[in-house]
């Protein structure tokens, strides 16, 4: 004969409030593992499918490929330009000096137009891009580093771990993410929008930063350790200047006052 089990209200209650605490748990423990994953990024090594020649008097701060060439920002007071280089030969077709109080910084080119950051003046400056006439000014209250856009918005990068989301046409920030690998990834310098990911150098490293824009975190890291030893004597001479052409998905980088320009490919470390 089976015996019929009764339960209470009471015993109902506890055991609904058990199953929805481990139903709880199960999920947390989840969006913990998926949080894990996101803060270990890939890794990943270069490379070399081409060199090109590069002035090594430029002191490279900002890098676009359009249409066939090279855009640079060059930097340092009394020697800042913006320039437009022929990428087989690195032969500079057009340049456009900086006054001498402006430190050039990042570029970024965006409905024809090149957009150029400065150190610390706050001030950024924007040209035609064919002409590399002055077209207008722009500013912003934190220092100038690098600069990329997503066909919509601008995206800044200050020398901290933020990221500042600007209008092209106001240049107000609309967002910021802070980008980070388990703790704040600082020094973001020279940025490059590649296939809906941010492609960051860091300052005084051998390597890029790819960064999810929505959320800041780090997925992946482009060691360029070796790339070009032959211009490291002077520790001046360091990483900084990412360029992609999206219609051949070909992606270059330089230095700043490298001899060479690299087209590299990045192959992820098993």
């Amino acid at each position: 004969m089976k015996r019929r089990v009764i339960i209470s209200r009471k015993q109902k209650t506890i055991i609904l409030a058990l199953i929805i605490t481990v139903t709880t748990s199960i999920i947390a423990l989840a969006l913990v593992n998926n949080d894990f994953s996101q803060q270990n990024p890939i890794l990943y090594t270069y490379e070399i499918i081409e060199s090109y020649n590069h002035d090594e008097m430029a002191f490279t701060q900002g890098l676009e490929f359009d249409e066939g060439f090279l855009f640079e920002s060059t930097g340092l007071f009394g020697e800042s330009t913006i320039r437009k280089v022929e990428l087989k030969t690195g032969k500079v077709l057009k340049s456009v000096s900086l006054q001498d109080q402006y430190f050039g910084e990042g570029i970024t080119i965006i409905n024809d137009k090149i957009i150029q950051l400065t150190w610390i003046s706050n001030l950024g400056f924007i040209y035609d891009k064919d002409s590399l006439e002055l077209l207008s000014e722009f500013s912003y209250p934190t220092e100038g580093w690098g600069i990329t856009n997503n066909g919509v918005q601008l995206i800044m990068s200050d020398g901290t771990s933020t990221l500042f989301f600007l209008d092209p046409e106001t240049f107000e920030t609309v967002k910021q993410v802070d980008v980070v690998d388990k703790e704040p990834v600082i020094n973001l310098n020279e940025l490059e929008y590649i296939q809906g990911k941010i492609f960051a150098n860091i300052f005084l490293q051998d390597k890029i930063a790819i960064i999810n824009p929505q959320t800041g975190n780090v997925e992946g890291w482009v060691d360029l350790t070796g790339i070009n030893d032959e211009d490291r004597q002077d520790p001046n001479k360091i990483l900084n200047g990412i360029a992609y052409d999206s219609e051949t998905n070909r992606l270059f980088v330089t230095g700043k006052r490298w001899s060479k320009l690299f087209q590299i490919e990045v192959n992820r470390i098993d």
